[in-house]
């Protein structure tokens, strides 16, 4: 049962990560692999050695990370709009009935946003520190 849930996971990963490996265009603005090296250069490392202690921590939390980017990139895109709180007497993603108590990680990923902040302050967007965690994720098994 694990290993065919990693075998999911690692399937899941290779495809909604394909264009990020397969992009090797540096203009367009999109996130490659390299994308931070000159503006952020460890913001790789920031990311994956607190994904590496977050899931070091509850081994369950690799797989809560790749989901809660799901969750994000489900409704309109991959923007980090599930990490928006309620807002007057509008429910965010994150409350909605669909991802109350079912989504988690989000204080993981607000580790990842201040230690990047203190490194590279207004570089790394919300939305690319959702798919580098959860790229790193599922690199952890």
């Amino acid at each position: 049962m694990a290993k065919s849930i990693n075998l999911l996971l690692v399937v899941i990963s290779l495809v909604a990560f394909a264009p990020l490996s397969l992009s090797h265009n540096t203009n367009g603005g999109y996130l490659y692999p390299q994308f931070y090296d000159r503006s952020c250069p460890r913001a790789q490392e920031i990311v994956n050695s607190i994904v590496a202690k977050a899931v070091a921590s509850d081994p369950r939390m690799a797989a809560s990370l790749l989901r809660l980017h799901f969750h994000d990139c489900f409704v309109k895109g991959c923007d980090a709009s599930i990490l928006l709180d309620n807002a007057g007497g509008l429910v965010s993603e994150k409350r909605s009935n669909p991802n109350r108590n079912s989504v988690r990680g989000f204080e993981v990923i607000d580790e990842i946003k201040s230690a990047l902040e203190k490194a590279c302050p207004q570089t790394v967007s919300c939305a690319d520190i959702m798919a580098l965690a959860a790229r790193d994720s599922t690199l952890l098994f």
